[in-house]
Order: C-alpha cells, then sequence, then structure tokens
C-alpha cells in the first residue's frame, strides 16, 4: 500500500471571474429605487441627493429619477434628480 497520496488533479487554482466593476447606468439615464450605479472599490465617486452607498462602497438608487454626474467642491458624485 502506498504511503503517498495520489497527485490527481489540481481545482482550486482556477481562472476565477472578475469582479464586475464600473458603471452599470450612465447619466442622463432614468433610473428606478433600488437599481445600482455603479460597483467600485473604494469610495472614488461620491454619493449625491438621492443615492446611497452600499458596504462594499456600491452606489445605488434611493429613488426614481434621473442620473447625473456632476463635480462638486473638486469631487465627482453623483445625484439623482
Amino acid at each position: 500500500m502506498s504511503k503517498k497520496k495520489s497527485g490527481g488533479t489540481l481545482r482550486q487554482h482556477r481562472n476565477r471571474p472578475g469582479p464586475r466593476l464600473g458603471i452599470k447606468i450612465g447619466g442622463g439615464e432614468k433610473i428606478k429605487k433600488g437599481q445600482i450605479i455603479l460597483r467600485q472599490r473604494g469610495s472614488v465617486i461620491k454619493a449625491g441627493d438621492g443615492v446611497g452607498v452600499g458596504r462594499d462602497n456600491t452606489l445605488y438608487a434611493k429613488k426614481n429619477g434621473q442620473v447625473v454626474f456632476k463635480k462638486l467642491k473638486g469631487r465627482q458624485t453623483v445625484v439623482i434628480i
């Protein structure tokens, strides 16, 4: 009987799919409450009026309206009007 386990195929180190980050709904588009506006790592773009922030810094709509990307105080923000 063998003292060593057989090699077998390696299953753990396969390529994972990407995190699917980026803008999901562009500026000027209509949006419904709860829809995701953009996914990001870190707070690169800030949340303005009508926009909420998830625990992974995802920005989502808190109300129905139109998405607008603005620059406020030197920071890029997303506002729903």
